[in-house]
């Protein structure tokens, strides 16, 4: 089982702080577990398209969308960062 979470502007557009997803077969990384959500998520999917970036984290450690999933992974999802 999954558990994904999602932050600030992710949040509020998705109107839900976290979810559980059992890990489809289909979905082996960080970019088709994105292509699945957006699937079943229309609010998801625009806000992975190619012109929005989010950051993603597995276990607490940032990664790219290549990177392979296990069952029982903690997913985050967080917009950009800025700041100075």
């Amino acid at each position: 089982m999954l558990t994904i979470h999602y932050f600030a502007s992710i949040r509020e557009a998705l109107d839900t702080d976290s979810e559980q997803l059992a890990l489809p077969e289909s979905v082996s990384s960080i970019d088709d577990l994105i292509v699945y959500l957006g699937t079943n998520n229309p609010a998801f999917q625009s806000l992975s398209g190619a012109e929005n970036k989010m950051l993603i984290a597995v276990n607490q450690t940032v990664v790219d969308k290549s990177y392979r999933l296990s069952e029982n992974d903690e997913v985050a999802f967080f917009p950009p960062m800025t700041g100075g």
